[in-house]
């Protein structure tokens, strides 16, 4: 919402100098700032775990999935980038190629790029062909007496180049993996809070009938402040609870990270940031259209909102 905004400085200072504490003393900010989110997601997503970062979410989602599974392994799509940690480091290919390599529980399956990818724009079926990779992936799995946990993807790939999924893409593969026993995470983190405009998370885009079972949010949520969070059903976070290992975190969910989290989504709806993203995305679109017509280097233009890549090819 901007360096600096006035409103988040200002919602930071003044519960700063009332209270700042962990989040196993009961505070108002914390139920307030959840009712919030709530009304942005699906129904279903109803369960919040407040973090420090998008890299404490998206391990911790990777312990619920587990936890709600029994199973351990892993399928993300190739180039992808989920975080620092060592757990998010063994599920980024873009990282892990680098150090020490794939781990037996991680499978890579192709990025849906219908630009470069496997199957591009004139393929009679790109949604299902991407598809049926993920459905390969899992019967080799099954075979190898391997067990899947969840799929583990961005909205829209941002590492991986700026990438749009084509619409139907999710709900093709949460089917197979939730056939697997395994649950669908949607990693947010760049991508969420109305930067592709016209919705407000990028799994949306992909139409009314796909809800995934586990989001993650990081980065704009606290406007450059340490804030990040994992939404869930109950159903996952029951299965998480019942091992009497409750989940803590001494700053998540702080009263002063959730007067933030509230004021950004008080600017977003104020500002109107949403149009906004829209507006100022498809005229940056039109432009960069304008331009790629007049020069070859220039392979491929996409892009949802201030979500945009622009190819550059040989």
């Amino acid at each position: 919402v901007g360096h600096c905004h006035p409103d988040i400085v200002k919602a930071a200072h003044e519960q700063n100098q009332l209270l700042n504490t962990n989040s196993r003393y009961l505070h108002d900010n914390l139920v307030d700032y959840a009712e919030r989110l709530s009304k942005t997601l699906p129904e279903k997503l109803c369960i919040f775990y407040f973090l420090n970062s998008g890299s404490e979410a998206n391990d911790l989602a990777l312990r619920l999935a587990r936890q709600y599974t029994g199973h351990e392994d892993v399928i993300v799509l190739d180039h992808a980038y989920h975080g620092h940690l060592t757990s998010l480091i063994d599920i980024s290919p873009y990282k892990f190629r680098n150090l020490e390599g794939q781990k037996e529980w991680v499978h890579v399956a192709p990025v849906p790029d219908t630009y470069r990818g496997l199957y591009r724009e004139d393929h009679e079926n790109s949604v299902t062909a991407y598809a049926d990779e993920v459905k390969n992936i899992i019967e080799h799995a099954h075979k190898r007496g391997r067990k899947i946990a969840a799929f583990f993807a961005e909205s829209l790939p941002s590492v991986g180049g700026q990438i749009i999924p084509p619409a139907g893409y999710f709900q093709k593969v949460a089917e197979h993996v939730h056939k697997a026993g395994g649950v669908f995470i949607a990693d947010e983190i760049q991508v969420g809070f109305g930067r592709v405009g016209k919705h407000f998370w990028a799994f949306q885009l992909q139409g009314e009938d796909f809800i995934p079972d586990i989001v993650t949010m990081g980065k704009p949520i606290g406007n450059g402040h340490p804030l990040a969070c994992v939404a869930t059903t109950k159903e996952i976070a029951e299965a998480f609870a019942a091992t009497g290992v409750e989940y803590f975190n001494t700053f998540g969910g702080n009263p002063v990270s959730c007067a933030v989290g509230l004021a950004v989504l008080d600017v977003i709806e104020k500002e109107h940031l949403q149009a906004h993203a829209t507006e100022v995305g498809n005229f940056l679109m039109k432009i960069l259209k304008e331009q790629q017509i007049k020069h070859p280097i220039i392979g491929d233009v996409r892009g949802c909102g201030l979500f945009i890549g622009v190819d550059l090819i040989k």
